[in-house]
């Protein structure tokens, strides 16, 4: 699988059904470059850095979380350079570190078949935190290249973060738009907060975690359909 380009300065390695993973999102800038998302393990990561460096690029110094759910996260500690989190993924990955060493890798293996999957032969599963947290936003200049990474409220969890490459009118938004687990249930009050943080933007280019690039009316538009 290679990179896909989705902008000027957005690259994305694409998402796949089997095994839950998802767009891992690659920033250009002048001087330095991120990632967005750390993957569902070490292997995806691998597999996302053999694609950066096939397009003669180098690695990220920097990886920025969009939340705690596994299948972003689980591979943090196999990334290029640091890790960036809000405050409240963090947390969430602390509970995950207690879980891990209460109840062992069954506390993962048994949420899903697609992380059986991505854990298949034995695999260890890895969970770290952040280096790095922010709360409320951060602005990142790559040269030439700003990147805001600011938090949002939204119906999926309590600690999305979303990011946003204003020169190319690109907004990544990992999983936000979707229910709340297990149930998959819109909150039509935080489904229209996020339309409306969507419209702020300015943004032309929406990409979520699991699925292709959007235009933005039409990720207000679901959002709004929600809402209903």
């Amino acid at each position: 699988m290679r990179l896909e380009r989705l902008s000027e300065r957005v690259w994305v390695f694409p998402y796949e059904e089997r095994r839950d993973r998802p767009n891992l999102c690659y920033i250009k800038g002048d001087n330095w470059s991120i990632a967005v998302d750390a993957g569902h393990s070490a292997d995806h990561v691998m597999e996302f850095y053999k694609a950066i460096e096939e397009e003669g690029f180098p690695l990220p110094k920097l990886t920025v979380l969009t939340h705690w759910h596994w299948d972003h996260t689980f591979g943090m500690h196999a990334v290029s350079g640091l890790t960036l989190a809000n405050v409240k993924t963090n947390r969430h990955l602390e509970e995950c570190i207690r879980k891990l060493e209460i109840e062992g890798p069954e506390a993962f293996l048994n949420l899903d078949q697609s992380i059986r999957y991505e854990y298949e032969d034995g695999k260890p599963i890895i969970v770290k935190l952040a280096d790095m947290t922010f709360s409320g936003e951060v602005m990142l200049d790559l040269g030439n290249c700003p990147v805001k990474v600011f938090e949002a409220e939204a119906p999926h969890t309590d600690d999305s973060s979303l990011i946003y490459v204003p020169c190319d009118k690109v907004l990544i938004l990992g999983d936000c738009t979707c229910g709340s687990l297990p149930e998959w249930k819109h909150d039509p009050v935080l489904s229209r907060k996020l339309a409306d943080t969507v419209r702020q933007t300015a943004a032309q280019i929406c990409l979520t975690g699991h699925w292709t690039a959007q235009p933005a009316d039409e990720v207000i538009n679901d959002l709004l359909e929600e809402d209903e």
